[in-house]
């Protein structure tokens, strides 16, 4: 499949300019006549270059999303209001705050303003972008819809940072209780128990049991701690190093898919990143063979990243991309049956867009619903916990007043 860009005219006589997949010229300019009658100018052009290395980077590190979000608003408006793309960054770079973006900019100003494309630019200047900007920039740039492309790319990072803070607000109270719970039993056992234990020993009393059995937790943790620090640093990091190798990472991509509870949620959350960075490189004016390759590098799943990946060369080939995700096993049926109805109604951006929204509100109920479930099994947990340590510590108080 080749990639061309065209002019074309509508029944009203508005202009409009785009890019298409076709076998040859001739079959592009037929799908091209399915939506405008008159065609005024078809150019072949190539697939977007991709460096292996930074593909690899599914999101900028160093570089907040939010940050991101605002600069993409920025480029569509001052690039709407006729201002060359050279002057957009150069303005913008004196209104960020985030440093890396601010340098950024303003070396890719110098550059543009030299004739190299944007998305070189930018590409060149700041590795740290994530693959999905540099991507839809230079699809923008090929079919002159460069505008256009920033604004999808302010819908998509916008969502990606709300998605984001809803999870860090479902999962902030959970942290804060068991971070207490750890300071109580640090407090337990290195304060109260060793004062306990010296005031029974002058007084010649036998402990309770359960008092013994804190006193000899407090001891052994007291002794070992060094040892158990380096047990567990050193498991950490044996772990880290099975989890790199490609035996571990399909092992722990698809336990992180098929756990109970957590499963579902990652699941989800692949959907949603499928359908969404789709939606938004597709919309943008990529070929679906190149927006598989980019969106198999942004997918957070190591299995689910192999299977879009895995599509590319399929689709290249000539199949449909419902029929490469039927051989998907971690999809859901639901994103397979609806990409595939798209596709064959000619709507395959827009039914991404709709079933992003859909995965998106689904990861959020499934969030909330294991947090509400997360809660009261950890306030049991905790309650538990804290009836043991307030026995022990009473229990050996009522046997003091009789030793007394």
């Amino acid at each position: 499949m080749q990639t061309y860009k065209y002019t074309a005219m509508t029944q009203e006589g508005a202009r409009v300019s785009g890019v298409v997949e076709g076998v040859d010229e001739y079959a592009a300019v037929e799908r091209i006549r399915l939506q405008y009658p008159i065609v005024l100018k078809i150019q072949e052009v190539k697939a977007p270059s991709r460096q292996l290395a930074f593909l690899s980077q599914d999101i900028s590190r160093g570089i907040d999303t939010k940050a991101l979000s605002v600069m993409c608003s920025q480029f569509s408006i001052m690039l709407r209001s006729g201002l060359t793309i050279a002057a957009c960054a150069e303005m913008i770079a004196g209104q960020t705050k985030d440093r890396r973006l601010r340098l950024m900019l303003e070396k890719s100003a110098q550059d543009i303003a030299q004739g190299v494309p944007a998305s070189d630019a930018f590409e060149k200047n700041c590795q740290e972008l994530p693959v999905t900007f540099i991507e839809t920039v230079r699809a923008g740039e090929l079919s002159g819809t460069l505008e256009d492309s920033f604004a999808m790319l302010e819908s998509y990072y916008e969502k990606d940072y709300k998605s984001k803070q809803k999870i860090k607000q479902a999962l902030s109270y959970p942290i804060f209780v068991v971070c207490v719970a750890i300071v109580v039993l640090l407090v337990v056992m290195i304060k109260v128990m060793p004062t306990i234990t010296s005031v029974f020993a002058d007084l010649g009393g036998e402990l309770p049991a359960m008092t013994r059995v804190m006193i000899a937790m407090s001891e052994f943790f007291g002794t070992w701690w060094l040892l158990i620090l380096g047990i567990i640093g050193a498991a950490a990091v044996l772990v880290k190093i099975y989890h790199h190798t490609p035996k571990g990472r399909v092992h722990w991509a698809k336990r992180k898919l098929t756990m109970p509870v957590l499963g579902n949620i990652n699941t989800l959350n692949g959907s949603t990143q499928f359908a969404n960075t789709m939606a938004t490189l597709l919309k943008a004016g990529l070929p679906v063979s190149s927006a598989l390759e980019v969106t198999s590098k942004v997918e957070e799943n190591y299995i689910l990243a192999k299977e879009i990946g895995g599509m590319v060369e399929k689709v290249e080939s000539g199949h449909t991309l419902g029929e490469c995700m039927k051989d998907c096993a971690y999809l859901p049926q639901v994103l397979k049956q609806m990409t595939g109805i798209g596709e064959e109604t000619g709507e395959l951006e827009s039914t991404l867009e709709v079933i992003g929204g859909y995965y998106q509100n689904e990861l959020d109920f499934a969030m909330k619903s294991a947090i509400s479930k997360l809660e009261p099994t950890m306030l049991i947990i905790l309650a538990i916990f804290a009836g043991f340590i307030v026995i022990s510590i009473y229990l050996p108080m009522f046997t003091m007043y009789n030793l007394m």
